[in-house]
């Protein structure tokens, strides 16, 4: 599952330790998943409707018993975060609920499915710090697409709003692979449209019956190419940059495609889907120094968390 390490202009736990979070997801992941399966195989999870609240309380402090051993003694700080989170947030690693799965298959989309909300926690909430998130991400067909289906070794930059000289830009999605990064501006209005594009500001969306004029959705992936390129000159980050415009349900056609721009559609969208589904790399230290940079020039719009505050103003 990818990594959201930047979500709109929501505060990220990949912002504020870049260097920590991305293996530690890995880790909390597999382990999760590990002892979840071994859960579900053996039953010894499996509860009747009947159980009190007192015995489910008791079986979240048990899988949090669990998880607070996949720490070393060194990762002291990350135990009393993560005791915090547990506690303020209760469905964090709660995994009752997907023990009545019928088959692993199931149990496993269950698995990705929570890990998509977790996902989201950590790419608008830190332990002192809130960001109100839009209900429609949750539901995101396209965020989940990828979240879901790509790798671990991938970050993911999902409409991420960049201050540039002081002026905020909304762009769309970045995908930050170990050995390079992918701009994409998607073209995903009617099933089954075709797309003719152009150098022009608008391209010519075609249906059975009827045309219409849509934006040129190359500015787009310039306008991220351009950002991205900047960004990475200042902080000497040497990442190939590509660009490309996605249809998943539609076709374009754009003969004269400049050279730097890939058209992903209707017949050409899941090759390359699955180049990187395939991508075996670890993470590396330039995709971390890029992703660094990425998140420095982010706009970040957020709360203190009230129940912290209420905590030191008791101290």
């Amino acid at each position: 599952m990818a990594q959201l390490i930047k979500l709109q202009d929501y505060v990220s736990r990949y912002e504020t330790d870049m260097s920590r979070y991305p293996a530690q997801y890995v880790r909390l992941k597999k382990q999760q998943w590990e002892n979840l399966k071994e859960a579900w195989e053996s039953g010894t999870l499996l509860y009747d409707n009947e159980f009190s609240k007192q015995e489910i309380s008791n079986e979240k402090q048990s899988i949090f018993n669990k998880v607070k051993g996949w720490f070393s003694k060194e990762d002291e700080s990350t135990v009393e975060e993560f005791d915090i989170q547990l506690e303020k947030e209760e469905e964090d690693f709660a995994f009752r609920n997907f023990l009545h799965a019928p088959n692993e298959q199931e149990l496993k989309q269950q698995f990705l499915d929570h890990l998509f909300r977790f996902q989201i926690k950590w790419a608008s909430s830190t332990i002192y710090e809130k960001s109100f998130v839009n209900e429609e991400y949750y539901v995101s067909e396209t965020l989940q697409h990828f979240l879901q289906r790509l790798p671990d070794n991938i970050f993911l930059l999902y409409e991420p709003i960049f201050l540039l000289k002081k002026a905020p830009v909304e762009v769309e999605v970045l995908l930050l692979t170990p050995t390079e990064i992918w701009c994409l501006a998607f073209l995903e209005k009617e099933n089954d449209a075709a797309y003719l594009g152009s150098k022009d500001h608008f391209w010519i969306e075609k249906q059975q019956d009827h045309e219409t004029k849509v934006l040129n959705p190359s500015m787009s992936a310039n306008r991220m190419g351009k950002i991205v390129k900047q960004v990475f000159q200042l902080y000497e980050v040497e990442l190939p940059i590509r660009k490309a415009v996605v249809s998943r349900n539609g076709y374009i056609d754009y003969p004269e495609a400049p050279g730097d721009l890939l058209l992903l559609d209707k017949r050409s969208y899941d090759e390359w889907f699955q180049r990187l589904r395939s991508l075996a790399s670890p993470l590396k230290m330039m995709q971390i120094k890029g992703a660094k940079a990425l998140l420095e020039y982010c706009q970040t719009t957020s709360f203190r968390r009230p129940d912290w505050d209420k905590e030191n103003d008791d101290e």
